[in-house]
């Protein structure tokens, strides 16, 4: 999200980057190379640092990829604590079990295979942190559901709410006008939810940070 700063501030502010360790750096370079859309550095550190301050006994994923957030999030994350994130593609979640296995983190991360839509009206305890990162024409009716998933002082995160910057764009390609309508309405409600505490960080794609009241 390069836009948001000017060139000479991303830079300064890039040079500061933790380097990844060699499981973090081969998921980054496969994610490139596959063109895989992953969380970007700026938007896991973050979120990592959420998870620190916050200590979440339960947390959710919506949406796991090859699980690069989803590690990133449970190294962090207390002995007894869990996090379940939710997956739909075959290819997504194959490739998301070698990774999770090679981290050693299957205790703490439960992969669930399934559509969100299904599988998330029959989840019943609370969460103490939601991370939102699926299809954008779908975080309306994900969103909602997290909103019922999470607890009372909870925190949710979305990601990809500057959309590449388009979502502030007066001008916008073709192949990205669709998405780009979805997540400026997506942002409103976002800011706008009567039950949250929320607001839009200029970090990595642009970060939704919400408190539930």
């Amino acid at each position: 999200m390069n836009n948001i700063f000017y060139p000479a501030q991303h830079k300064y502010i890039s040079s500061f980057r933790k380097e990844s360790d060699e499981l973090l750096k081969e998921m980054e370079e496969f994610a490139k190379e596959q063109k895989v859309p992953i969380l970007s550095w700026q938007g896991a550190e973050f979120i990592e640092q959420l998870v620190l301050m916050n200590d979440p006994k339960r947390s959710l994923e919506i949406g796991t990829a090859i699980a690069y957030t989803a590690i990133r999030i449970a190294r962090h994350l207390k002995k007894k604590s869990v996090l379940h994130t939710i997956e739909l593609s075959e290819d997504n979640i194959a490739l998301a079990k070698g990774f999770i296995e090679r981290a050693e983190l299957g205790e703490r991360i439960k992969l669930i295979e399934g559509d969100a839509f299904n599988i998330m009206p029959r989840l019943k305890k609370k969460y103490d942190l939601i991370f939102l990162d699926a299809d954008k024409e779908d975080y309306k009716r994900l969103f909602d559901y997290a909103m019922v998933l999470l607890k009372k002082g909870g925190i949710v995160v979305v990601d990809n709410l500057l959309w590449q910057g388009y979502a502030a764009a007066s001008r916008v390609p073709a192949k990205y006008k669709e998405s780009t309508k979805h997540i400026r309405q997506f942002n409103k409600i976002f800011i706008n939810q009567p039950n949250l505490n929320s607001t839009i960080l200029p970090i990595g794609d642009g970060m939704g940070l919400g408190i539930k009241n």
